[in-house]
């Protein structure tokens, strides 16, 4: 499942709290807006105006370490024909393999890349770079774990430079003080990421309009190991179209 350097991908959101479709600021469990009662729907109707991956959080299972909203997750995957990639409560090899079992195209691993590194080379080895990416979440430049709640002492290069010789292909790096604000996403550190490293980065966090989408692609051309940016609210809030956002100009 490579990715093609020329292309700009779109990772259409669906953060699941509670069985339900939600979005989060800033990362506060306390913060949340419900968009819809049936992630499955939700999921259907990203597929028929044009998505082509999907980005999937169980937010309960980030919160506990457990796969609480696997059952819809399944689903979802049962249900459509799309390129998915899920994160939340990754935290050990059965549940990476059942997520992969299920027709997962590639999981997500967060908390685990800080505090338990042996779990993700084992991931790395035994499924490969493909299937295996790391979430950076970051705040004031250092990686949070734990659902976002606590902040390590590494930054987003050290923990890329540690895993890129067990195969790390991709990681997901998010401002978590732009997430869910609508603020625009913070292109100064993903330049500055993009420039120290090869491994494809996808961009989550911030984006409020058309014009930010435009600004990460223009931004591709100087770092073509952007590999693409993570949508969620500015699509629920109906900040960005999709008729606008689903098309062959924004993908290539």
């Amino acid at each position: 499942m490579n990715t093609k350097k020329d292309e700009f991908n779109i990772y259409t959101a669906i953060d699941i709290l509670d069985e339900q479709c939600v979005r989060l600021e800033q990362g506060d469990f306390d913060i949340s807006t419900t968009y819809n009662q049936d992630p499955v729907s939700v999921a259907k109707d990203w597929k028929a105006k044009g998505a082509k991956w999907l980005h999937i959080v169980d937010l309960n299972g980030a919160k506990s370490g457990t796969r609480v909203n696997f059952d819809i997750i399944k689903e979802i995957m049962n249900t459509i024909d799309l390129k998915v990639q899920v994160g939340g409560g990754i935290r050990n090899i059965e549940t990476a393999e059942a997520y992969l079992n299920a027709g997962i195209s590639r999981i997500v691993v967060g908390s685990i890349a800080v505090t338990k590194p042996e779990i993700v080379k084992e991931l790395l080895e035994k499924f490969g770079g493909d299937r295996v990416a790391v979430a950076l979440d970051c705040r004031d430049g250092y990686v949070a774990i734990d659902g976002w709640q606590t902040k390590s002492d590494l930054k987003a290069l050290n923990i890329i430079n540690q895993y890129k010789e067990y195969g790390l292909k991709t990681v997901i790096h998010t401002d978590i003080s732009k997430d869910g604000m609508l603020e625009g996403p913070n292109l100064e550190e993903l330049r500055e990421l993009a420039e120290l490293t090869d491994i494809n980065i996808i961009a989550s966090g911030g984006v409020s309009n058309i014009d930010d989408i435009y600004n990460l692609k223009n931004l591709k051309k100087d770092c073509p190991n952007l590999d693409g940016v993570i949508i969620g609210k500015a699509l629920y809030a109906q900040r960005i179209k999709p008729e606008e956002l689903y098309t062959d100009e924004i993908y290539l």
